[in-house]
């Protein structure tokens, strides 16, 4: 498989053979570097003053691909392992391969020409194939709002025989000024999505690698979504929280912003995060209370954690999940394994369900149920609230549930439909208030209520936030 990208640096005052630096590749001298299942090369077929062009050869070895262990193909017939476009067409193979020449420049340092790769430069790009589950008009569609001009052309099946129509391929050439790290991320997240397929298991640390790829230019593509769920290998879960991740990371979310909280369009203009919103909210109230001792239950991948971490006065933060997998995530978002000690220290995950009293929780200063009780059966609610406010008996709870009224701000949420696929229920503003008091009532509490995000004067804040207090710790 083959890759070119190209400069011209006239219109920035440097010679076109600068580009070496910024690729950290010295045109004189071919290189090439092991990767799984084969070889990547990197040389020049031009380098002068006025052009230069840097050329990736990918050679791949089915046979070393599949004793790797990474080269189970579709196609459901054992030969289809070893007869396959992998050596040929341009796929997540590739993308790997770009990653590990041009890490430094997909970085954007370049120590030599420092203000050069800062700046945005006229590239060309081409690959000459390239599979597109979406065909020509996809790749339009997903370059295009990056910059790149686009010039997308189907490969016949056979050129002799035009009758047999097009092939799942293209020859794509891409033109813009950019900054090269910028162009190498697009290329590094868009060569998988357009194959829709990667060579490898996809995990929780792609995330990590889409969440430092897109930053700054994923979370506001009209087309996230997609682009997200295709190099994360449709896992939903993987893609909610890399959006989630890359809008907290650029501080918006545009209307089209969806996580797994809120899976629907805002009607609002671009404004802060509700996700982000929420977890700043949940962050005050506990400030508010002085909690030291606190527990997050059911914390998913640990974006309210992370958001706990940041207080030093915070002494004890329990993060619990029913599921272990959300727990790994957790972890591995968190980079546990890399804090210093004393945060370590700090921090505990334990599996453990909401429904079921766990003594290990009991006693502490707050027990904080953000966008948890709309996913538990409502006849479970009751064993929700003994184990909470029975078992566990915090001096404080705090509870947030979107509020249903507000759905109807959603343009693409049909009606009668939850935000969320795994909702059981959704409260209105007075059936949240209703369950809370009595709750409240039933096992000594004093509760009040809160908006989280902006308050619509005819149906409420998007999220309704429930601040339970023990009364003989008042």
């Amino acid at each position: 498989m083959f890759l070119t990208l190209g400069t011209d640096l006239s219109g920035v005052g440097a010679p076109a053979s600068d580009f070496g630096f910024l690729l950290h590749k010295n045109p004189e001298r071919p290189q090439a570097i092991d990767v799984t299942g084969g070889s990547a090369h990197v040389f020049y077929p031009e380098a002068t003053a006025e052009r230069c062009t840097a050329a990736v050869l990918l050679e791949i070895d089915p046979i070393g691909l599949v004793r790797a262990g990474r080269g189970k193909a579709a196609e459901g017939f054992t030969l289809g392992q070893y007869v396959n476009d992998r050596p040929y067409a341009a796929s997540s193979l590739l993308a790997v391969a770009l990653g590990k020449l041009f890490r430094t420049a997909m970085n954007g340092r370049c120590d030599a020409r420092p203000e050069l790769a800062a700046r945005a430069i006229p590239l060309n790009v081409h690959v000459p194939a390239l599979p597109c589950n979406g065909g020509t008009e996809l790749a339009e569609r997903l370059f295009g709002p990056l910059g790149w001009a686009v010039d997308a052309r189907p490969v016949p099946l056979d050129p002799e025989v035009p009758a047999w129509g097009d092939s799942r391929y293209v020859d794509l050439r891409l033109s813009g000024v950019l900054r090269l790290a910028d162009a190498l991320k697009h290329l590094y997240v868009m060569l998988p999505v357009l194959d829709d397929a990667k060579h490898y298991w996809v995990g929780s640390d792609e995330v990590d690698k889409l969440v430092r790829a897109g930053e700054g230019w994923l979370a506001a593509h009209p087309d996230k979504d997609l682009i997200s769920r295709r190099y994360l290998a449709h896992r939903r879960y993987l893609a909610d929280a890399a959006l989630e991740r890359l809008a907290e990371a650029d501080g918006i979310a545009l209307p089209d912003e969806s996580s797994e909280e809120d899976g629907v369009a805002f009607a609002a203009e671009p404004t802060v995060s509700l996700a982000v919103e929420r977890r700043t909210t949940v962050a005050g109230v506990l400030r508010e209370l002085g909690a030291r001792r606190i527990a997050d239950l059911g914390c998913g991948e640990g974006a309210l954690v992370g958001e706990l971490l940041k207080d030093p006065m915070i002494g004890e933060l329990i993060a619990t999940d029913v599921s272990a997998r959300a727990l790994i995530s957790a972890k591995r978002r968190l980079h546990y394994d890399d804090l210093p000690d004393r945060q370590r220290e700090r921090l505990s995950f334990l599996q453990s369900s909401v429904t079921y009293a766990d003594e290990r929780l009991a006693g502490l200063d707050a027990v904080v149920l953000m966008e948890v009780v709309e996913h538990v059966d409502p006849p479970r609610l009751p064993a929700l609230a003994d184990s909470v406010f029975r078992a566990a008996r915090p001096a404080a709870v705090v509870m947030t549930t979107p509020n249903s009224e507000y759905n109807i701000r959603f343009p693409t949420l049909p009606a009668g439909n939850y935000r969320h696929p795994d909702h059981r229920f959704e409260w209105t503003r007075e059936e949240f208030r209703t369950w809370s008091t009595q709750t409240a009532d039933r096992y000594g509490y004093q509760v009040d209520f809160r908006p989280v995000g902006s308050d619509d004067p005819e149906v409420g804040p998007p999220t309704q936030l429930a601040l339970f207090r023990r009364e003989e710790a008042n």
